[in-house]
């Protein structure tokens, strides 16, 4: 066993790995370091006030009065240049002009500022008599899942997959490239095969310690919690590091210098890192956009883990986006293959 090549490929990957601090920070302690950040600024704490400006005229006083007393709106006295100024640079939401025609100003593109305008609206009908034809209740609900740090993670996760797959896989060949070492290693009887399957191998064994970090950190400090089956998880996050790792390959298979592949390799993340909904939905890109998108295998990775860890999906729903997946670490690691070179 200890002689057989693969093996001892595989092993030396893993050294080569957890010799280097630097690499196990960024696959490891970057996506901690990243959702704690993030979960602590995008955490649920309600819309916080809105700012909203009432410009000097007359009336001012009467209706500065009667806002302030309204909850979830803070408001400021400013003279009309003032309030244009801290309209345009995004300090109030909306500036309202007293008068027997009242004026607000705002930005409608903003949702904070449409936000203001109806709750103002709302504030100055009922102070002048209105009464709303129909009764309403308000139930106010929190689901889990629906936090932005459970959206976060599964997106966190598949960035990771993404990033350690490409870098630790292209990088590794490529260096070993420019010292000569492929040089080397060709004229030994070493398969082609063996030599880039050493490197998917090490990534697997690595692979359950990354998702044991970022998810058991989600769950202990926000309480991500997954609803579908771990197994279906584990088996998803292998899928995504098999493919990554293909493409890293792919991407390292032709590439003579460091700069030439970190070039590459900002080339095939940086559409992804964008357009794959890591940090917010790939909804929000044109309609047009969105077969492109949805092709992409981050996205489709990300997609699978939310789905389980959210939704609760199971195995058998999740057919689409696991092709996807599995098609890209296919035809990567086939091209791969071919077309390496040693030299």
């Amino acid at each position: 066993m200890r002689d057989y090549p693969l093996v001892q490929l595989t092993l030396t990957r893993m050294r080569e790995f957890y010799r280097e601090p630097e690499a196990i920070f960024w696959v490891f302690g970057f996506p901690i370091v990243l959702a704690f950040a993030l979960g602590i600024a995008f955490r649920n704490r309600g819309p916080g006030e809105l700012q909203v400006a009432v410009v000097r005229a007359a009336g001012d006083s009467a209706l500065v009065r009667m806002l302030g007393a309204t909850p979830g709106l803070a408001v400021t006295l400013l003279d009309s240049g003032e309030a244009r100024l801290e309209l345009r640079t995004g300090r109030v939401a909306l500036a309202v002009t007293p008068g027997p025609t009242l004026v607000y100003r705002y930005d409608s593109t903003r949702t904070e500022s449409r936000l203001a305008r109806l709750e103002v609206d709302q504030a100055v009908q009922r102070a002048r008599g209105r009464v709303d034809p129909a009764l309403v209740r308000d139930e106010r609900v929190t689901e889990p899942g629906s936090r932005y740090i459970d959206f976060l993670i599964p997106g966190l996760l598949g960035m990771n997959l993404m990033g350690s797959g490409l870098w630790g896989v292209g990088f590794s060949v490529v260096q070993a490239r420019t010292k000569k070492l492929l040089k080397r290693f060709m004229a030994t009887p070493m398969r082609r095969s063996h030599y880039l399957m050493s490197f998917i191998l090490s990534r697997l064994v690595f692979l359950f310690l990354e998702i044991a970090a970022l998810v058991g950190f989600g769950w202990v400090m926000f309480r991500v919690g997954v609803r579908g089956s771990v197994v279906t998880l584990a088996g998803i996050t292998v899928l995504g590091a098999l493919a990554f790792a293909g493409l890293g390959l792919l991407v390292a298979s032709r590439a003579r210098t460091i700069e030439a592949v970190s070039g590459l390799m900002n080339l095939v993340m940086l559409p992804m890192w964008i357009l794959s909904g890591t940090f917010f939905s790939y909804a929000r890109f044109p309609q047009a956009m969105q077969p492109l998108v949805r092709a992409l295998p981050l996205t489709a990775l990300n997609d699978a883990l939310r789905a389980v860890m959210i939704d609760g999906a199971a195995l058998g729903q999740l057919a689409t986006p696991l092709l996807i997946v599995a098609g890209w670490g296919v035809v990567s690691f086939g091209i791969a293959l071919r077309i390496f070179r040693w030299r």
